[in-house]
Order: C-alpha cells, then sequence, then structure tokens
C-alpha cells in the first residue's frame, strides 16, 4: 500500500503583527486541503513594504501569543539558513528539507495581484500548488491579475471564505 504524502502548508509574511486573519486561513487550509502542519516564515521584512513597526523578535512573540493551542502552526524564521528572504528559495529549501512531503503556499488575495512581479513567480507555482485566500476588497483585481490568468488552475486555487476585515496595516495603527 503506497503511503500517503504529508502535506505541509506555508504561510510567508512579516507578521507585524501576526491576527486572527492570519489564523483563520490557516485553520481553513488545514480542513479543507487536509493539511497536517502549517509554517508560518516570518520574514524580517518585506521587500515590497517599507520598514516595519515591531522587530522580528517581538512580532515572533506576537505570533506565538497568537497561534496559542494551534500546535499544527509552526512559527519558523529561515533567512539566516537559507541566506535570503525570497519566497521561492525558501520553498527550494524546504521541497529538500520535507522531500517526501506536499507543499502548499498559502497567500491572500492582496499577494496575487502583484504576484508576476516576485523573484522566479512561475517557478514558485511549479514547486507547490498556491492556495489563494480572498482578502476584503481584493477578489475582484486579483481574479484579473496576471499571475492568475497565467498560472494553471491545477497549481493555484482561489478560495472564498468568510473574510476577517483586518490587516496587520490597520493593527499597527492602532
Amino acid at each position: 500500500m503506497k503511503k500517503k504524502l504529508k502535506k505541509i502548508g506555508i504561510l510567508g509574511g512579516t507578521f507585524d503583527p501576526a491576527h486572527i486573519g492570519h489564523l483563520k486561513i490557516s485553520t481553513l487550509a488545514k480542513k479543507k486541503f487536509k493539511l497536517n502542519d502549517i509554517i508560518w516564515a516570518i520574514t524580517k521584512k518585506n521587500p515590497f513594504k517599507k520598514k516595519g513597526s515591531n522587530n522580528l523578535n517581538k512580532r515572533i512573540k506576537l505570533a506565538n501569543k497568537v497561534i496559542k493551542g494551534k500546535s499544527f502552526i509552526k512559527i519558523r524564521f529561515y533567512e539566516d539558513k537559507i541566506k535570503s528572504n525570497k519566497t521561492y528559495h525558501l520553498i527550494k529549501f524546504l521541497k529538500k528539507k520535507y522531500k517526501r512531503e506536499e507543499i502548499f503556499f498559502l497567500m491572500g488575495a492582496d499577494n496575487l495581484i502583484n504576484f508576476h512581479r516576485w523573484y522566479k513567480w512561475r517557478e514558485i507555482s511549479s514547486m507547490c500548488k498556491i492556495l489563494v485566500f480572498d482578502r476584503h476588497g481584493y477578489k475582484l483585481k486579483s481574479l484579473k491579475s496576471l499571475s492568475f490568468k497565467r498560472l494553471s488552475k491545477y497549481r493555484l486555487k482561489f478560495i472564498n471564505f468568510n473574510k476577517v476585515n483586518i490587516s496587520s496595516s490597520k493593527l499597527r495603527k492602532i
């Protein structure tokens, strides 16, 4: 009998700060796609944004508070190990580390809009399945995006769900 592949989800970002929206996306992805674990891969800095408000250690501490009791979510920082903040290098590293696992990359619809600007974006889609979660106010624009049109429907799945109208940017302003 063939052993079933373990499934791992990767949610990358600055998590400045982590919030209930990140948790809801992770919980839904686990349930809907039968993921075994989800890694929140925290980055020092988003290459498309200006400097964040919290330092890396504080963001990791806050993320750990948000996931309290959710043992399927692991908080990780890989940039020093892989010498890069590019998603392509992260996925490549994780594919080597988890040879027998199927990798799913989770992102919000807002990220899909500019995904074609990411380093080796097409290669990312060939290394893992991409799960795009609808975000308040981004659905139409993301579904019309170059990335959505160019990527195979097999490699990219758009997920509608009851959105949480919250963002790290809004939380930082509080």
